[in-house]
């Protein structure tokens, strides 16, 4: 295989990788967070669908906290304790 053929064929993987990698790409949606409300607000522990979601969730979090209305349930103890529990570390904005 000539060298601009490999080269060809190693930029088309490259583009259908980042397309993948584009496909897969989180919605930030708290409503995705509801799992975890008991959980947050008690001191019940998380469940495995909240913990699902946290990670899920997880590039979000930032947004989440910079958000008035959200901000202090996310930045409750509740929440970290979830974020703890679930393996999920509390994001540093």
């Amino acid at each position: 295989m000539k060298t601009a053929s490999k080269r060809a064929v190693l930029t088309v993987l490259v583009l259908l990788l980042a397309e993948a990698h584009i496909s897969v790409a989180v919605t930030c949606s708290a409503i995705q967070l509801s799992p975890c409300l008991g959980a947050i607000t008690s001191n019940s522990p998380p469940s495995t669908l909240c913990c699902s979601k946290i990670r899920e969730q997880k590039p979000c979090l930032c947004q989440y906290l910079k958000n008035p209305n959200l901000r202090n349930y996310v930045n409750s103890p509740g929440a970290k304790k979830i974020a703890r529990t679930c393996g999920v570390p509390y994001p540093k904005c």
